[in-house]
């Protein structure tokens, strides 16, 4: 999902660690067929979304956030449980505020430091102690934290489109993912790494697509021979009823895409507000792919979804999970909604509401987690 506002929280500088040592204490996340194996558990799998959980600058913080996702069942968180892995800028901002890649000139700098990195690790080390796994995420399509447009004056391109054929922008972009995999390579909290949140490639042909996240994944794998590999993409491009989801117009190819070879399982998303149809299309959208996940015989993620108006919550969202509960056995692995709200606890102060939030021990959390995790088993 596109953010449409920011969580602005602070960090203190302080002086460059050695790299993080994190020692894995349980099996790795893994492919299982048309299932997940979390722990030496295959099945069926409930999480969620937390853009924010990076930026939030003590530790107790993310320590008991993380317990309220663990003792609520939850067990993928991508930032976005799924975890965004990345908050470019094209100047350094303010002292103390989070940032992990900042571009000057034809230049980039990965920040290493307390208000850097080091905040991934936080929430790495807390999700391992909790065990709960996390998507870490590489770059944004869209202009939130920085994403692909911040990379552009670096490295000579003006668009989306030409910066997944530059090589330059490439180049840029690979020693990031390096510099992070190197991080948490050995770790068992990752779940999987994304390559972007929602990629599109508007008016491209779909080989401008399909040909970057083959290379990309290609190069992952040949630094991490062990966890799984995903695109992040929304689910666009597969036949169906010819409304937009279903077109091919974004650049992508979806079935092509997922048959990738190190590509480890397939990503989609649902937002019928901002897509122009119905909240019943998302029936027949997670049922469309599950098809095609149970063809290639990869599972299928429900990465994101939402419906804005909140009386809604329970009521649209709720028949989602049931219907991807109910293909289980026939393509779906798991699915996220968006997104984790909760209260931190060192000030009080709820975090952001985009209109899909669903905080944590509310009545939308009842439903939409309590119940959905006691219907999975």
């Amino acid at each position: 999902m596109r953010l449409l506002s920011l969580l602005s929280l602070g960090a203190a500088v302080a002086a460059l660690p050695a790299a993080v040592d994190i020692t894995p204490r349980a099996s790795i996340s893994k492919a299982d067929g048309l299932k997940f194996n979390i722990d030496g558990v295959t099945k069926y799998y409930a999480g969620t979304n937390s853009y924010w959980i990076p930026f939030l600058t003590n530790d107790n913080d993310v320590d008991v956030i993380m317990g309220h996702l663990a003792s609520s069942g939850l067990k993928i968180l991508r930032r976005r449980i799924f975890f965004w892995g990345f908050n470019d800028v094209k100047s350094v901002p303010g002292s103390g505020t989070v940032y992990f890649q900042s571009f000057s000139g034809s230049t980039a700098r990965i920040n290493t430091g307390t208000n850097g990195l080091q905040r991934l690790d936080a929430v790495v080390k807390s999700a391992e102690k909790h065990g709960i796994k996390l998507i870490i995420n590489f770059v944004n399509n869209w202009t939130d934290y920085g994403g692909m447009a911040a990379y552009f004056s670096a490295c000579g391109v003006s668009s989306n489109a030409q910066w997944y054929t530059a090589s330059r922008c490439q180049s840029m972009y690979q020693t990031y993912i390096k510099a992070v995999i190197s991080r948490y390579r050995n770790s068992n909290a990752v779940f999987a790494w994304e390559l972007a949140n929602e990629p599109r490639c508007n008016g491209c042909q779909t080989s401008v697509l399909t040909n970057w996240i083959r290379k990309t994944s290609d190069y992952i794998r040949s630094l991490d021979s062990d966890h799984m590999i995903t695109t992040g993409d929304e689910g666009f491009g597969l036949a169906g009823d010819g409304s937009y989801p279903y077109q091919f117009g974004e650049g992508i190819d979806w079935a092509a895409n997922l048959a990738l070879p190190n590509i480890s399982f397939g990503t989609f998303h649902l937002y019928p507000g901002s897509w122009g149809v119905n909240n019943d299309f998302g029936h027949g959208w997670i049922s469309a792919h599950a098809k095609i996940c149970q063809r290639l015989n990869k599972p299928c993620l429900f990465e994101e979804y939402g419906v804005s108006d909140a009386s809604q919550h329970c009521a649209v969202e709720g028949q989602w999970q049931k219907t991807s509960r109910g293909l289980r056995d026939a393509g779906m692995a798991g699915d996220l909604f968006w997104q984790l709200g909760d209260r931190v606890p060192s000030t009080g102060q709820l975090t952001h509401n985009d209109g899909h939030t669903i905080y944590y021990g509310s009545s939308d959390w009842k439903c939409l987690v309590d119940e959905h995790v006691k219907a999975i088993g």
